[in-house]
């Protein structure tokens, strides 16, 4: 029986996992849960964002189920003890370096997309989001000039491995789907962004059968906004890749919709939406539960090998969608565990 490391987090993140669970549990697939703190929640339990028991439930489950980290009474805190460290620390320490994060519009949410119905109804894409790299994971720090002023810096840095390693992802991403790659960057302005193209660019001789283009991020983003039916799958670096992919959440009608898959190697993953913990909002029953649902959808087809129970999750979340079924981020008016419900009657 495969277990599955459920960390629900801080803020909304307990009340969107739980549905989650109710769905997997409709399955009767034999999955074993196991529960742990993590961000905020761990935080104040345990003094750190990231126990150690934590870490090595992540580490001894085949695959993790997680919420979401971010607590506001944690803001004073010093940087690595603050709650969105444990998500960098997950997948640092289990080096869950491809980040899948698809974007598609479902049926009848034209009108929740920021596009135009004739736009956005052709999105379909995935974006390929490197996660172990970049000015996340670089040296940082405040110094004072000599001036007597303060100034922050972070290191944007890769090296070719990092960037062949992700690359081969996208690339084997696209032959999975209609075969076209593209790779953003800034390689007009940045030297890390010109290592990223060239090493792009040497991978692509493996995959004839993909067709490359390359696109400025800045360009990306407009493209994303004009006419993202152009794009099939883009791989991109770890910054680029989490603008691009809120960016890619409202033209698809709510950052509440997008599911994502951290992925090592081996295909052990992390799974989780790509929204915060919206403390806003939390515990009111109002968070949209659909982008966790898909989380488990990916969970299930990615690293349990589970392609039909996935493909009926992904088709429940569409069937009630189409019927009607809205959460407020999409016009609606049900609850968190309401939308769970109209999706279980779905499946």
């Amino acid at each position: 029986m495969a277990v599955i490391a459920v960390l629900p987090g801080d803020g909304i993140g307990p009340e969107v996992t739980a549905e989650a669970r109710r769905v997997l549990d409709a399955l009767d697939l034999g999955l074993v849960f196991e529960e742990a703190l993590v961000g905020g929640a761990a935080y104040h339990a345990t003094g750190h964002p990231l126990p150690s028991a934590t870490l090595n439930l992540a580490r001894r489950a085949d695959a993790i189920l997680f919420g979401a980290v971010g607590d506001p009474s944690c803001d004073g805190l010093e940087r690595a003890l603050r709650p969105e460290q444990a998500i960098l620390g997950l997948r640092k320490e289990l080096t869950l370096f491809a980040n899948l994060r698809p974007a598609r519009l479902f049926a009848g949410l034209e009108d929740a997309s920021a596009l135009r119905p004739e736009v956005a109804r052709a999105i379909d894409l995935l974006i390929v989001r490197e996660l172990n790299g970049d000015v996340y994971f670089g040296e940082k720090g405040m110094r004072m000039t000599s001036a007597g002023l303060r100034m922050g810096y972070d290191v944007m840095s890769y090296d070719e491995a990092e960037v062949s390693r992700i690359a081969h992802a996208g690339f084997q991403a696209a032959m999975r789907r209609r075969g076209k790659l593209c790779s953003v960057d800034k390689a007009n302005v940045l030297e890390t962004s010109q290592l990223w193209r060239d090493v792009v660019t040497e991978v692509a001789t493996e995959y004839p059968q993909v067709a490359l283009s390359h696109m400025y991020v800045d360009n990306a983003a407009m493209q994303l906004v004009r006419n993202p039916g152009q794009f099939d799958v883009i791989v991109t670096g770890n910054l680029f890749g989490d603008i691009l992919s809120d960016q890619a959440s409202m033209c698809v009608g709510s950052i509440g919709m997008l599911p994502s898959a951290s992925l090592d190697a081996d295909g052990k993953g992390l799974y989780e939406p790509i929204h915060g913990s919206a403390p806003d909002i939390a515990g009111r029953g109002l968070a949209n539960p659909c982008a966790t649902i898909l989380s488990a959808a990916m969970m299930l087809r990615h690293s349990l090998g589970l392609a039909a129970e996935a493909d009926r999750i992904e088709a429940a979340v569409a069937r009630a969608l189409a019927t009607g079924a809205r959460t407020s981020d999409l016009g609606g008016s049900l609850s968190t565990s309401a939308m769970g419900d109209a999706v279980l009657t779905a499946l």
